[in-house]
This record gives C-alpha cells, structure tokens and sequence, in this order.
C-alpha cells in the first residue's frame, strides 16, 4: 500500500470516528460525509453572537442557581443559559451508548440536536435555538451534574467537537415547551438515583397534581 493510500484511510477513518461515537458505527458514503460531516456541520462555532446586552441586563435581578446563572420563569422564554458538552465516549456514558435517557437514539444532524438538562427546568422534549446557529435542540438526555441548574448540556458525537464546544454563555429562544408528565413518567422508575430523585421532586412541587403518579 502506497503512503497516498494510507493517508487517504487513516483520513477516512479520523472522520468515521468524529461522525460517530456509538458502538455499531454506519461507515458513511463520501457523500453523507460531505453532508454530515462534523467539521463541516459545526464550523459556525466561533461566530455565535453573544447574547444581546438588554437580556443581560435583564437577567443581573433574577435569582440564580450554584453557577451564578439566571433561573427564569417559563414565560420567558429568551434566554442567557450556561452550556457545556458532552459525548457518549465519556466514561459516565459508556453504559448508555447511543442512547438517551429518554431511551431513543442521541441525534445530531444539520437539523436536529440532542441536549440534556434538569427536567424540572426543561422538561423532556422541549425545542429550542441557539442564537446564531440554524439547527433545533431537543431536550431528550439528563445528567446527574445538571441537576438544580439551569445549564444546558450539548451533545456531540466526538471529543474533539465536545472540547471545541467547551463552556459557552449563550442566548437561546424557547421554542416549545416539553411534558412535566412524561418526564414524571420516566423518573418515576428511576428514584433509586438521587438525581432522578430530585428532579422529580422539583417537578411535582411545581405541579402538585403530577404527585400522585410520582407515588405509583
């Protein structure tokens, strides 16, 4: 095998693993990678506008979590949110594979993102936008670590683009409000973890007649 064609392999399979971190990794036409190709999927990174100075200004007289974040009402649905990244290579997520936590398949695509979150703060399936990023975000995973906060995890299929993403202040538009009663559903089952636990507690305090199948 000549160099040219080692390098052009060991290019091809840099990508696959970029484009995927799940066990039964797909290998990708030349064409799907072109399309779906992270690099090529998140070059917008560095060009997402900060959030507009009256949203700051604004969020300076709420009340904040442990990260000094502005928790919001859900009236409001412009927000400055604290993100951070993760991916399923993670040896907290290894167990979990592909999957969420909603029990379907992590997505990231030009259209389509997963993002997890306190479901208390933002109940399963709930679709949002970043500002300066064309893409919806679907809130379909949780993570121990976000519990009591309003930060927002997003998923990426590798650790070069969970590093590349890192810790970003950043302005997002609530779309659609997700279901306290699905997300009360799924953790009802899981109570032996205490962030599943606390969750659920914070959503049955916020709506009291959920209580009822939390005790199911």
């Amino acid at each position: 095998m000549n160099s040219r064609k080692l390098s052009q392999l060991l290019s091809l399979g840099s990508l696959l693993m970029l484009a995927s971190c799940s066990p039964g990794l797909r290998t990708l036409s030349h064409e799907e990678m072109h399309r779906q190709g992270p690099f090529a999927i998140d070059r917008d990174y560095n060009v997402i506008p900060k959030p507009t100075s009256q949203l700051l200004a604004e969020s300076v007289s709420k009340p904040k979590d442990k990260h000094r974040m502005p928790i919001y009402k859900f009236s409001e649905r412009q927000r400055v949110v604290r993100t951070t990244a993760y991916t399923c290579s993670e040896a907290d997520h290894l167990q979990y594979g592909k999957k969420n936590a909603a029990g379907t398949n992590l997505r990231f695509s030009n259209k389509v993102r997963s993002a997890a979150a306190d479901w208390s703060f933002y109940p399963v399936g709930t679709v949002f936008r970043v500002k300066g990023m064309p893409q919806l975000f679907v809130v379909d995973d949780y993570g121990s670590a976000l519990t009591g906060t309003g930060t927002i995890d997003m998923y990426k299929p590798s650790r070069a683009l969970m590093n590349q993403w890192g810790r970003r202040n950043v302005e997002i538009t609530v779309i659609q409000w997700g279901s306290f009663e699905r997300s009360a559903e799924i953790l009802r089952h899981r109570t032996k973890f205490a962030h599943c636990r606390r969750m659920l507690a914070n959503i049955t305090r916020q709506r009291p007649d959920l209580g009822r199948m939390a005790m199911r």
